[in-house]
């Protein structure tokens, strides 16, 4: 049996993940909360504590991969510091307490054009994100690094990608060639090469563009 804990299961894409690996065979999926969501598959385990206890919940579970949808946005933040303490902070803590508890595969969510090197707070804090998780020592992490995300029942409300989401069909033509990497994907496409992923075996670091992430969803 596989163990496999989501952290950030409530949002956009952690949500459709829980449901698409839930009662699957040969997996255990456990999701990682600060409070219970409304609905939950019944064959997923829920884990309810604050973030300051996570590190306790994680080794409890003893997960095989552990998976990061965690993610907010500036504007929800409401600071660069708030920001940086969910997106980096709050990530790399759970991926490190999921090394230490014995996890060997790490999956998360990023951005593309993440970058340490990004002269944007975000997708610097993304690509810092990244770094931090590809030096823990797993046997294998995946980054995905999809383009704006539609589809689905936000959280929250975003007006600014509320926009994009609208003139998405427009702007992806206008994204050909090297451009096509920020092109819009549905979140459920995102979820389903996550629990794709959630399966593989193998070792190294992998990078997952919308390309990538399409072709692993079938």
């Amino acid at each position: 049996m596989k163990r496999i804990l989501i952290a950030g299961a409530t949002g956009l894409v952690g949500r459709q993940l829980a449901l698409d690996l839930a009662g699957q065979e040969g997996i255990e999926t456990h999701i990682l909360v600060r409070r219970k969501p409304e609905r939950v598959p019944a064959a997923v385990i829920v884990h309810e504590a604050a973030p300051t206890d996570w590190p306790r919940a994680v080794a409890a579970i003893k997960t095989d991969v552990a998976i990061s949808c965690l993610g907010t946005t500036m504007r929800t933040a409401g600071s660069k510091a708030a920001f940086r303490a969910v997106d980096f902070d709050l990530v790399t803590g759970f991926a490190q307490a999921a090394k230490d508890a014995g996890a060997r595969h790490m999956i998360a969510v990023s951005s593309v054009g993440a970058s340490a090197r990004s002269a944007s707070f975000y997708l610097q804090t993304k690509g810092e994100a990244e770094a931090a998780m590809a030096q823990m020592g797993f046997d294998r992490v995946d980054f995905l690094r999809p383009g704006l995300l539609t589809g689905g029942e936000r959280p929250e409300s975003r007006p600014g990608e509320s926009i994009a989401i609208l003139l998405a069909p427009l702007t992806d033509l206008l994204m050909v060639g090297g451009l096509s990497r920020y092109r819009s994907i549905p979140a459920a496409t995102v979820a389903r090469a996550m629990a794709t992923l959630a399966l593989a075996g193998g070792q190294g670091r992998h990078i997952h563009g919308n390309d990538q992430i399409r072709a692993l969803a079938g």
